[in-house]
């Protein structure tokens, strides 16, 4: 509605609101009526920038949640499929209280960032950590990735150098490559990752139960692995997109990492569990153990995969020590 000429200065406009505010305070104590008529109103305040204060934006437009605690020296995390960010707290946590900044993101299509319809693949997540990088201007990093976010991290460093890197930490991580191959013969065939496809696409819901008992070697004799951490596993993975999921699947176990390992030139913390069902010892770390130049590496015998959580202590005590070198 425009507003009529001004009378005496005031306004069409003038006059609706002076009646509008007169309807609220009707019935009201003569004091609250007072007080709400002649107390300065507050102006309403923009939110910086364009996006909430918790994302970034990626090259493409997707946003990308990401969690920002404490202060110090600092350490980012990428987490494993189809996980997000919250499967790090044991370890921010525990470095937040130990004088480190720590900065974890949730990968395009996981948790609280956009579900993308491209860009899910090693390149996309290594671009979107590179935008969380450089978009908070960090430097000195330690990078940390688990799983499938190693891999991110390893990507990350092929294709953007370690300018900003200044250490590194791949715990139970995917490189170099755990495919089949002619050149890798000790990986998994090609059908097992047919297998989760068709597990996500049939029923995701149960098809992720029942990978957790896997996950966090659950289903081992003598193992103690709360329910709680189990249905976490769930929660977790069904806030990932399907899309993103399914796609995911050929990013972690069909890319080669071999000459993004190469190019490593920061100390690395090589962390992995020996009983891991999830990504074999013995055709990851073992391997990258060889085409990184500046590598330590410590293996837990009979430990599963998601060790970051069933045995949080252990893990958090050897990064801790790592950083402090």
């Amino acid at each position: 509605m425009q507003n009529s000429p001004p009378v005496d200065g005031v306004t069409r406009r003038d006059v609706l609101v002076a009646s509008a505010v007169a309807a609220m305070t009707a019935g009201l104590p003569a004091a609250a009526a007072s007080a709400s008529q002649s107390a300065p109103v507050a102006p309403l305040t923009k939110p910086r920038g364009t996006s909430p204060v918790d994302t970034i934006t990626a090259k493409d437009g997707t946003p990308i949640y990401y969690k920002d605690w404490g202060r110090g020296p600092v350490v980012t995390f990428s987490h494993g499929w189809p996980l997000n960010a919250d499967a790090w707290d044991a370890q921010m946590l525990f470095l937040v209280q130990h004088g480190f900044r720590v900065i974890a993101h949730d990968r395009r299509g996981h948790g609280r960032s956009g579900q993308a319809s491209a860009g899910n693949d090693m390149n996309g997540y290594a671009d979107d950590l590179a935008a969380v990088i450089e978009t908070l201007d960090l430097r000195n990093v330690t990078a940390v990735g688990h799983s499938t976010g190693g891999g991110e991290v390893v990507r990350y460093l092929g294709r953007h150098g370690t300018k900003r890197v200044s250490k590194v930490v791949l715990i139970g991580a995917v490189p170099p490559l755990m495919l089949k191959t002619p050149a890798n013969p000790e990986g998994l065939p090609i059908e097992a990752f047919d297998a989760i496809r068709a597990g996500v696409l049939k029923d995701r819901s149960q098809f992720y139960k029942d990978l957790a008992q896997q996950f966090y070697g659950a289903n081992r004799a003598g193992a103690q692995v709360s329910q709680g951490v189990l249905d976490q596993f769930w929660l977790w993975s069904m806030q990932s997109g399907l899309k993103n999921a399914y796609e995911c699947i050929k990013a972690f176990s069909e890319t080669d990492f071999t000459e993004d390992l190469q190019k490593i030139d920061v100390p690395t913390l090589l962390i992995h569990g020996e009983d891991d069902q999830i990504v074999p010892v013995h055709d990851a770390a073992r391997k990258a153990e060889k085409l990184i130049r500046n590598v330590r590496a410590i293996y837990y015998p009979g430990l599963p995969h998601g060790l970051t959580a069933t045995h949080a202590d252990r893990v958090n005590a050897d990064l801790l020590d790592f950083l402090k070198t």
